[in-house]
């Protein structure tokens, strides 16, 4: 695992869309635009169970963030890394805590406030944990 460069850390801690790269099962790259957040050395997103990102995760661990900086695309941090863990436990806590950070609402709640509530009872959240292992960055 590598140390994230403090310089670049806003990107990730701050509530910017990242671009997530997955393996498809051919060998394609898949990007999907995601939220994540960071705690300590780790990357966390959410995805829900059965799309295409989670099972691409599932089969393949390698991934890579690539976060800019909307004033600037210049200045960007880009993070190859790999799944260490992927777990329905918290995970809905924690698209609670992504859209509370990325709304920008102390009380919101993923389900309800960023999509549908009824979307609650079709879709399972899954809790994705990311070790970097490679970091780039620019500006």
């Amino acid at each position: 695992m590598v140390e994230l460069p403090k310089s670049h850390l806003d990107l990730i801690n701050g509530a910017n869309v990242v671009a997530l790269s997955t393996v498809m099962p051919n060998g394609q790259p898949q990007t999907t635009p995601v939220w994540c957040n960071r705690h300590g050395e780790f990357i966390y997103i959410n995805v829900m169970k059965g799309f295409r990102k989670e099972k691409n995760m599932r089969l393949n661990p390698r991934v890579t963030i690539l976060a800019y900086d909307p004033k600037n695309v210049l200045r960007n941090i880009e993070i190859r890394g790999c799944v260490i863990e992927m777990t329905e436990e918290g995970a809905v806590e924690h698209n609670d805590e992504l859209a509370r950070l990325y709304l920008g609402k102390s009380d919101a709640r993923f389900f309800g406030d960023a999509v549908p509530a009824k979307l609650a009872a079709r879709y399972t959240p899954v809790r994705v944990k990311i070790a970097p292992t490679h970091v780039r960055v620019e500006g």
